[in-house]
C-alpha cells in the first residue's frame, strides 16, 4: 500500500520525489503542460470563413474556406482541404492541394496535387506530384534548390564558309556564283 510520507522521503542516498498530479486550470487559465516535446502548430481556416487580402504566417495552415489575395507561409506547409477554394498567389515550403487553387503556386520544397485537387495556374517547385484524377492547367518550373534561373541562350552564328586568316576586312565578300553550265562538287 502506498503511503504519502514514504514517497517523499529519500531512501538510502537516492532522491525520489512523489508524482504530483498536473494542475488543472479552467477555460480562462493556462493549459497544463503534459509533455516537454514541442507540438507543431497547425491553424485551420474553417469552411465558412472567407478571407480577402494578404495572409502571412509562421506555422502550418489548413484552409477549408475561401481565400482571395496572397498566402505566404515561406517555411511552412499549406494544405488546401477538400472544401478549400483559393484564388491567390501562394508562397510556401510545401503545398498540398485537395481542393481548388486558382493562381500561381511557388513552393521551396514540394507541390502535391491529390486525386480530387485542382490547380489553374503556374507551379514553381523543385518537386511536383500530380495524382491520377487531379486537375492541372498551367506550366511547371522545377528549379532545383539554390539553382539560379538560367538566362535565355542567345543564338550563336558560326561561319559556314572558309575561315579567313588574321587581318581586318572591312566588308565580307560573298562567294561568287559558279559559271553557268558547271556543277558544284563534281
Amino acid at each position: 500500500m502506498w503511503k504519502r510520507d514514504e514517497a517523499v522521503r529519500p531512501v538510502l542516498g537516492h532522491h525520489t520525489t512523489a508524482a504530483q498530479p498536473a494542475p488543472t486550470a479552467g477555460p480562462s487559465g493556462p493549459r497544463p503542460e503534459t509533455s516537454h516535446t514541442m507540438e507543431k502548430d497547425i491553424v485551420n481556416i474553417g469552411k465558412s470563413v472567407v478571407i480577402k487580402g494578404e495572409l502571412n504566417g509562421s506555422e502550418d495552415l489548413t484552409v477549408e474556406g475561401h481565400v482571395e489575395g496572397t498566402i505566404q507561409l515561406r517555411d511552412h506547409i499549406l494544405t488546401i482541404g477538400p472544401n478549400g477554394r483559393i484564388k491567390a498567389q501562394v508562397f510556401a515550403k510545401s503545398v498540398i492541394v485537395l481542393g481548388e487553387v486558382t493562381g500561381n503556386v511557388t513552393a521551396s520544397d514540394k507541390v502535391d496535387i491529390r486525386d480530387a485537387g485542382s490547380v489553374d495556374g503556374d507551379i514553381i517547385s523543385p518537386r511536383v506530384a500530380i495524382a491520377e484524377g487531379a486537375h492541372f492547367r498551367g506550366s511547371v518550373d522545377m528549379q532545383k534548390k539554390g539553382a539560379p534561373a538560367q538566362p535565355a541562350k542567345s543564338a550563336e552564328v558560326k561561319p559556314v564558309g572558309p575561315q579567313v586568316a588574321a587581318g581586318p576586312q572591312p566588308t565580307p565578300v560573298p562567294p561568287a556564283p559558279p559559271p553557268q553550265g558547271q556543277r558544284l562538287g563534281a
